[in-house]
């Protein structure tokens, strides 16, 4: 296999290296990142070249979503760029949502819920699970044992800017510490959401087989799968490597 190339951007400058023989990805951009301020973070890793940056100033947090939240939930499950792909538990009202929500904010539901913090502004949710443990979904899917999960920017301010691939790599620096035995993300969003499959491309994800998804409201989704495999994009302490410093849940 050819040797993989990096560059990390920084501070106006770019610095350059290689994957080196067993090293994760994001090793690699930590190693040749060194001497700037900040973790390198994936830019774009869908490319010939594996294109992270390093950027102190933007700091991307998740934190557990509480019941306070809900409201804002409610919200962002309102606005039309986010209800176009998550209209399938009908109206958003807050009486329904805290119905659906809340035994997962209450850990009463295999799925966790995340709020997206950029610079300490709430601005959009993830939810992640054990794909086996959802056994409907778990007979559509390749890999049962891969970690799934779900995302939106809720701030209508804060979509289409960029924030994307940042947010899901917050995301999976802390979905190996909560899941050190994962050897796979797994994401399907529908095959017309191209926004949200290119942020998945960025960060690692390859698209794979498309299937149909069973929704809440009897409507069926034709979702693409994409799967991550964390061993060569992240590595990990269990894996016998360092990884990624540690930001997110």
């Amino acid at each position: 296999m050819a040797t993989r190339r990096v560059t990390v951007r920084g501070e106006g400058v770019a610095l350059a290296g290689e994957v080196g023989p067993g090293e994760s990805w994001a090793g690699a951009a930590a190693r040749i990142a060194a001497p700037l301020p900040g973790d390198p973070v994936a830019d774009d890793l869908s490319g010939e070249i594996l294109a992270f940056v390093a950027d102190p100033d933007l700091r991307i947090d998740l934190r557990a979503m509480t019941h306070g939240d809900l409201p804002i939930l409610t919200r962002w499950l309102t606005a039309p760029h986010v209800r176009r792909w998550w209209h399938s538990d009908g109206e958003p009202t807050l009486e329904r949502v805290t119905t659906t929500y809340g035994p997962r904010v209450d850990g009463l539901t295999p799925t966790r819920m995340w709020v997206v913090e950029v610079n300490g502004r709430s601005v959009g949710f993830v939810q992640d699970y054990r794909i086996r443990e959802h056994p409907d979904f778990a007979l559509l899917t390749p890999n049962p044992d891969a970690i799934g999960l779900d995302y939106a920017v809720g701030e209508p301010e804060w979509a289409g800017r960029g924030l994307g691939a940042r947010i899901l790599w917050a995301w999976m620096v802390g979905a190996t510490r909560r899941f050190p035995d994962a050897e796979e993300f797994f994401a399907a969003p529908d095959h017309r959401n191209a926004a949200s499959l290119r942020i998945l491309d960025k960060v690692g994800f390859v698209q794979g087989t498309w299937f149909d998804e069973p929704t809440r409201d009897g409507s069926v989704a034709t979702v693409v799968g994409c799967r991550l495999d964390v061993r060569r994009v992240l590595g990990g302490t269990q894996r016998g490597e360092p990884g990624p410093a540690p930001r997110g849940p």
